[in-house]
């Protein structure tokens, strides 16, 4: 079943209104969006890294060079860690995001 090109803009198009929407209805403070925007750009970098790394592993693990395959144990190494980094990470965005929305649930609503 193909996908319609038009529907699929429709709706990427209603999503962003929506969370132009839902951003302005949520009051924030702008450093805290700043503060989840750097987190998110933290995890998208370690996940960029990774794609690489794991294509490093593939080209390496299809050469079947010896040295190749040593450096493969190095660069799984080097995954594993950032794995637990994208861990850490979404942790921290889940408690922070979970604080300030929790910290402006408690602030009193401006009725205009």
């Amino acid at each position: 079943m193909a996908k319609n090109p038009t529907n699929s803009s429709s709706n990427r198009k209603k999503l962003k209104q929506q969370a132009k929407q839902d951003s302005e209805d949520v009051n924030g403070d702008p450093e805290i969006w700043a503060s989840f925007d750097q987190s998110f750009k933290q995890v998208q970098s370690v996940l960029d890294r990774n794609r690489v790394l794991i294509q490093q592993v593939n080209d390496n693990h299809q050469s079947k060079i010896p040295h190749n395959m040593v450096e493969n144990v190095a660069l799984i190494q080097e995954l594993n860690g950032n794995i637990s980094k994208v861990v850490s990470l979404y942790s921290d965005l889940s408690s922070n995001f979970s604080t300030a929305f929790h910290n402006d649930d408690e602030q009193p609503k401006n009725s205009d």
